[in-house]
């Protein structure tokens, strides 16, 4: 692609970014998306945006062949069509050209979670010995107790954890604050943390993160995400994600408390329609609520 067009794109993912506060995550995708349109259209001799239903479909057909899944495509498709709408928007295209993009229908998601004894297994393997170990002890725990994202966790600075009050303040999506409670146990592996572990990690006396690396930098979410996977695979746990303590801790609370709104605030959700999800109880859950809550009702 020219400059031009690259340009182009850039302006697109600035006005994302600005205009419709994207998170940063979802920019890298928007932004990753776009690389891999452009790059087809460079491959196919396209250089401008004058394109077709042939060509547009053709990109159909191209994602189709590398078999990636409904949900892959379907974010793909989407950031082009907002790309298109985008241009069209600016004027550098004269028609609706998204009319020749069909996205594959996608079933409701639902988050995996795991089950208390395997979150017990999985916090148990971080090491105490180490500093790295005191901080992923931290981390993982941290996590558990509050069910925050992991991009807030590792967003965290030093003076966002009150261990007074037991509390966190995270800034979620749309630089959104609430504050969490975590609990006691958890309060005192931070304290472990920061007394052993973070000092040998700390490179400069003014950074400010909570949780480093190795080189005395904030840990990204990459990072946590290559130390989850190994530790989930220490504790035989195959099917795991960045996020699957965050469903865990929202599928085990709405379980307990049956309180869809509290789930909601902890989370972080602006719309309780997202918080909904996680109301896949099953059929056992159903039936004790049902004979503990209806006056007629006797349990077998």
């Amino acid at each position: 692609m020219t400059d031009r067009l690259q340009h182009q794109i850039d302006g697109f993912l600035e006005y994302i970014a600005a205009e419709r506060n994207f998170s940063d995550n979802t920019s890298s995708a928007y932004r990753n998306d776009l690389s891999q349109f452009s790059s087809y259209l460079r491959d196919t001799g396209h250089d401008s945006w004058d394109l077709d239903r042939e060509t547009l479909q053709g990109f159909h057909s191209f994602l189709w062949k590398r078999k990636y899944r409904d949900t892959t495509v379907a974010r793909k498709i989407a950031a082009i069509r907002s790309f298109l709408h985008f241009l069209q928007a600016e004027g550098v295209v004269q028609s609706d050209l998204t009319e020749h993009l069909t996205s594959p229908k996608v079933g409701k998601y639902l988050p995996h979670s795991i089950s208390p004894d395997e979150v017990n297994e999985l916090l148990s393997k971080p090491g105490t010995d180490t500093p790295s170990g005191l901080r992923d002890g931290a981390m993982l725990n941290l996590l558990w107790d509050t069910g925050m994202r992991v991009t807030e966790l590792t967003s965290l600075d030093l003076d966002h954890i009150d261990s007074s009050t037991t509390t966190v303040r995270c800034v979620g999506k749309g630089s959104k604050e609430r504050e969490i409670y975590f609990t006691l146990n958890t309060n005192n592996i931070l304290a472990r943390y920061l007394e052993s572990g973070r000092p040998k990690l700390a490179r400069r006396d003014d950074e400010r993160a909570f949780f480093l690396n190795h080189h005395g930098d904030r840990l990204t979410r990459q990072g946590f995400w290559l130390i989850l996977k190994a530790y989930a695979r220490a504790a035989g746990i195959e099917n795991i994600s960045p996020h699957t303590l965050r469903h865990s801790f929202a599928t085990f609370m709405l379980n307990k408390t049956r309180d869809l709104n509290a789930v909601r605030v902890w989370l972080g959700h602006s719309n309780i329609s997202t918080t909904q999800i996680y109301t896949h109880l099953s059929l056992d859950d159903l039936r004790d609520t049902y004979y503990q809550a209806h006056p007629r009702a006797v349990a077998d």
